[in-house]
């Protein structure tokens, strides 16, 4: 149990560090790049989706990945929309819990996946405007890939 709040508090210290002054297109853009490059330096694929207030800016699905990859980014996205926070900090936030986004939030299943990959993009001073999110790999390894991206371009 102490590993998981030692886990969230740093979570949530990410999301604290990881915020923007400004992100627009172009930078949705180098982002995306720079994870596809990040993933391919590791012999891996995943998909990408990234959104700001509710418009797609960039979405890629890289060879070896199936339209499943879509739907987990799409649930993923819905939960760092709802809940303002990363979808891995959702998944252990639920793991001391019993119970899971619907039984506890009345979020659907369906649509809302606490896994990792998803990460709130904030901008200083205004807020959760949209999210980067990727699936395809470990929950861990697509958090930590989206985190150390986004430290890259602050």
């Amino acid at each position: 149990m102490e590993s998981t709040e030692h886990l969230l508090i740093e979570l949530q210290e990410q999301e604290t560090e990881i915020q923007f002054t400004t992100f627009d297109h172009e930078i949705a853009l180098q982002v995306g790049l720079a994870i596809i490059s990040e993933v391919k330096s590791r012999g891996k694929s995943v998909s990408i989706h990234i959104e700001r207030n509710n418009r797609v800016l960039f979405h890629y699905a890289m060879q070896g990945t199936t339209p499943d990859n879509d739907e987990w980014l799409r649930r993923k996205c819905n939960v760092v929309k709802r809940f303002e926070m990363s979808s891995f900090r959702m998944s252990n936030r639920l793991k001391d819990r019993e119970g899971n986004l619907e039984s506890i939030y009345q979020a659907s299943l369906l649509d809302h996946a606490a896994s990792g990959g998803g990460f709130p993009i904030i901008i200083k001073n205004v807020g959760v405007v949209g999210a980067v999110v990727i699936s395809g790999l470990p929950d861990h390894e697509d958090h930590e890939i989206v985190v150390s991206t986004l430290r890259k371009f602050l």
